[in-house]
């Protein structure tokens, strides 16, 4: 039998391969590859309608900050709009071949941190939106934003081709990859900046090589020491965060001294609630900071407006910084469409989430439902701010770098999707990736043309 999950499962498990992949080849004739390429926008559809809902449940402070950021290009625009997207999706027919989504797979939602074991690995980075659904949302959401993105640079047709054409053959080769390996083997897979050098850095030039070793070095200089020197400031002999509105605000100017007083209890006690969703080890370690400053930091596009703070905790001196990013977690925009979170509280829908997809998440990966300075509790989820993060410089990037990363991007979410799918029946589905790219391509295209008529509508 077919579970809602895609897979053919039989008593104690998944059933033969040779079953899975004709589940996987049966799928086309209810939903053929060609026809995820014809998308077209309802009549009734209202982006800016959708986008007004979110703002209600936001910082109202932040909300223009939150529009000026979007409303600056298209590409920002589309960062933004992952809740438009979704609905977008929600009419076309759905191939029932699950995984856990990411939900927001744009292309800046991706990036270089460090493993617990030291080594800079290459994964998806953003989970705000994560719940299980039908493969191609992730997938699409990619190609979309590449082609949006692509444009923003400037970059002619065939360029634009091309990138979308990488992407959609890496994540088809890939996922053909993942079905002939064993399960352990799939889940163990992750990709490493040494692993991207060796495997696209032959084709590349000697400029794309040289920016991509650029990154790298930035982002292993971007770390916690790294946070501490540009965040905090040491006033009276003890550390506290720097004044950057709005961008970095010291809860201090954020209210009077007793609302902050009162705020600063409350992340205290968090802090020690949300250490029973870490493992005993992890607790262990987290027992040896204090917590000492809190500020509110606004990150990205799409989050601006939702709650955020960062916690600064220090060991035996100021030399051994942590700093905790305490962030809002919300109804993801994928559960009007796909069904409610399984998981009551939406910190633990996207932690359980991140820890499904990701090869190498964060050792201090929590959550806690937190009452705020106007004493609404509200769920949020733990992770650590800056651990040799980095991210595609976009600006600069030439059309054979994006080509690059959009081979990298796709081969990354086939690894998310096979540790979460059924990687033998989305390989029968995919086929050889004629079809897929083709379909993907004029799907990509069509939805960057209506991205910058809401773009320009929300202006």
């Amino acid at each position: 039998m077919v579970s809602q999950g895609g897979e053919v499962r039989e008593a104690g498990g998944l059933a033969r391969a040779a079953d899975r992949a004709a589940a996987g080849r049966a799928v086309r004739e209810a939903v053929p590859r060609s026809s995820l390429g014809d998308w077209t926008p309802t009549p009734d559809r209202d982006p800016v309608a959708v986008l007004d809902a979110q703002d209600a449940s936001r910082a109202q402070d932040l909300v223009p900050l939150r529009h000026e950021r979007m409303a600056a290009t298209p590409f920002t625009f589309f960062r933004g709009a992952a809740a438009v997207f979704a609905a977008d999706l929600a009419p076309m027919p759905r191939t029932g071949l699950e995984v856990q989504l990411c939900g927001d797979a744009h292309l800046a939602n991706f990036g270089i941190f460090a493993s617990p074991d030291r080594a800079q690995v290459f994964d998806l980075n953003d989970f705000d939106e994560t719940l299980p659904g039908p493969f191609e949302w992730d997938l699409l959401r990619l190609v979309a934003s590449f082609e949006v993105a692509a444009r923003d640079r400037g970059f002619d047709d065939p360029d634009r081709v091309l990138i979308v054409t990488d992407a959609v053959l890496a994540y088809v080769g890939a996922m053909r990859e993942y079905s002939r390996m064993g399960h352990l083997d799939v889940w163990y897979d992750r990709m490493t900046v040494d692993d991207i050098a060796a495997r696209w850095g032959g084709g590349a030039s000697k400029e794309v090589m040289r920016r991509f070793q650029h990154n790298v070095e930035k982002a292993r200089s971007k770390d916690r020491l790294r946070a501490f020197d540009r965040l905090v400031q040491v006033t009276d002999g003890e550390p506290r965060f720097r004044s950057d509105p709005p961008v970095l605000v010291p809860v201090s100017e954020l209210f009077g001294a007793d609302e902050a007083a009162r705020l600063m209890g409350t992340i205290d006690h968090a802090l020690r609630m949300y250490r029973r969703t870490l493992p005993l080890d992890r607790r262990a370690l987290l027992d040896r900071y204090r917590f000492v400053d809190l500020a509110r930091k606004v990150v990205g596009v799409g989050s601006v407006g939702t709650r955020c703070w960062v916690a600064l905790l220090v060991g035996d001196d100021d030399r051994d910084p942590l700093f905790l990013q305490v962030k809002e977690a919300q109804t993801s925009v994928l559960e009007p469409y796909l069904g409610r979170s399984r998981f009551g509280q939406h910190g633990q829908r996207v932690v359980e989430g991140q820890r499904l997809i990701q090869s190498s998440p964060d050792v201090f990966l929590g959550w806690e439902q937190v009452a705020g300075a106007d004493g609404v509790p509200r769920d949020y989820y733990f992770r650590q701010l800056w651990d040799w993060k980095g991210s595609a410089d976009l600006e600069k990037m030439l059309p054979s770098a994006m080509a690059v990363y959009a081979a990298v991007c796709g081969r990354c979410m086939a690894r998310a999707h096979a540790r979460t799918g059924d990687s033998v029946a989305l390989a029968a589905y995919l086929g050889k990736g004629r079809t897929m790219t083709a379909s993907l391509v004029e799907f990509a295209a069509r939805y960057a043309d209506q991205n910058e008529r809401d773009q320009q509508a929300f202006r």
